[in-house]
């Protein structure tokens, strides 16, 4: 492990996050390297880093998800690191493992904790022994559907059936009664094996109308850990998230530092190292239960960066250069006002149907209180292979409210041609009377817009 700034960092990404990366590298006066695609050829990306490398055809499987390639790449270009960015193959322990028989740095957790955090049921358990609150379930992976049919008895229904080894709504399923439980359990396992390679189901109490809430997490080499605050993600759509703030305007103070502390010594535990999410359920009286890890940088981390002022991404490359965090972090982290963030997004706000296409027109909003993070530029194309996202837009504030509003100018500022996005559906969102006064739980867009 390097003991101080790397020589070059690689980019296993693309899009806003490979810029996001490239620009933390910039300020720790770090050159970089960008590999592509032959789709995102003339991306910003490959614009500003400081070396690019084609690294095959437009379909992510034989280019950002083709780990010889990638690390041909790193090679060639003599790089010491390599940063995942997220998505693709920032949570995928082989990856990680691959680096480090290479000599490379993988900047995020060790193989064996992404591999063990990967095992939602293996998670659930560690968080489970160090007094984390958990939902009620399976002890694991789901043997049969009369296992099933017991333990959903023994917790009362609704229940929900989960991917022991993916998310994103995959291999999920509700479950309101035991008559219908064998055929979703079978959907379920069907489902989870195409997506994620592993059938592997467990089950869960399910909560009706609740709210989605994570935690920042940042730990070093060392055995420190700081939990950065909390972040609110119940706008959501399919377990897609559209909107996020911090902090959340639901969360009592009481359940925020118990559930900060507990964290603290899990993830101590764990050995964790470099930035990480922890995902939790709030139910309809308030408290917290925990349902995974997320081993890597959130798309939604600059809501957290603006309430903290710390840089997430060159805290996550000091970490991995094997620095205390005392040291990045310079003293105790000081939470001030209120931030939130939207994601702008290449589809139909009425529909949702993907709206990839060449980018005619745009105007990126400013003025105080305003970050936007994007990769996109006039004449710049958003192509079909990949997630539809175009930029972040952040609005902060002193408070919730003027945060909302200096959001509401941002968006009436932000102007993108020649395809659809989600602007529209955003405005909406901000005028909502039920957002604006904080009642709002995951089912909100599926309440809202049937």
């Amino acid at each position: 492990m390097a003991s101080g700034p790397f020589k070059k960092i690689l980019i296993a990404n693309r899009g806003e996050i490979a810029l996001r990366i490239i620009c933390a590298c910039k300020d720790l006066g770090i050159p970089t390297v960008a590999v592509y695609s032959e789709a995102d050829r003339h991306s910003l990306p490959v614009r500003f880093a400081d070396q690019a490398i084609c690294i095959g055809p437009a379909k992510s499987a034989r280019s950002y998800l083709d780990i010889p390639s990638i690390i041909s790449a790193a090679e060639i270009t003599h790089v010491d690191a390599i940063h995942p960015g997220y998505g693709f193959l920032s949570e995928n322990a082989g990856f990680a493992e691959v680096c480090r028989v290479s000599g490379i740095t993988f900047i995020g957790p060790t193989p064996d904790v992404i591999a063990a955090m990967g095992i939602k049921e293996h998670a659930r358990a560690i968080m489970q022994k160090h007094g984390v609150p958990i939902l009620p379930g399976s002890e694991g992976a789901l043997s049969s559907a009369e296992e099933a049919i017991e333990t959903a008895e023994k917790i009362g229904y609704p229940v929900i059936l989960k991917a022991s080894a993916g998310g994103g709504g995959r291999g999920m399923r509700v479950v309101q009664t035991a008559e219908e439980l064998p055929a979703l359990l079978t959907q379920a396992k069907q489902e989870a094996g195409a997506a994620f390679s592993s059938a592997d189901v467990y089950l869960e109490k399910y909560i009706s109308a609740p709210r989605h809430i994570e935690f920042q997490i940042l730990a070093d080499q060392h055995g420190n850990v700081e939990i950065l605050g909390e972040r609110e993600c119940s706008i959501q759509r399919r377990h897609q998230k559209l909107l996020e703030e911090s902090p959340s305007p639901a969360l009592r103070d009481d359940v925020r530092g118990r559930v900060t502390a507990k964290l603290r010594e899990a993830i101590r535990a764990i050995g964790y190292s470099n930035a990480g999410t922890v995902e939790f359920l709030m139910d309809e009286k308030g408290d917290l239960y925990f349902i995974e890890v997320n081993a890597r940088i959130q798309v939604e981390h600059p809501v957290t960066e603006a309430v903290t002022g710390v840089d997430l991404v060159k805290a996550q490359i000091r970490i991995a250069a094997g620095e205390k965090l005392a040291d990045i972090l310079g003293g105790p982290v000081r939470f001030q006002g209120h931030a939130i963030e939207c994601r702008i997004n290449a589809e139909n706000p009425d529909t949702f149907a993907p709206s990839p296409g060449r980018i005619t027109g745009l105007n990126l909003p400013g003025g105080i209180g305003i970050r936007v993070d994007t990769h996109a530029y006039q004449d710049g194309v958003i192509p079909p292979y990949y997630d539809s996202l175009v930029a972040k837009l952040i609005a902060y504030g002193k408070d919730r409210e003027e945060a909302i509003q200096r959001m509401k100018r941002a968006l009436d500022l932000f102007v993108v041609e020649g395809i659809h996005t989600s602007i529209p559906l955003h405005k909406r969102i901000l005028n909502e009377p039920d957002f604006i006064e904080g009642r709002f739980d995951t089912n909100f867009i599926r309440r809202w817009m049937p």
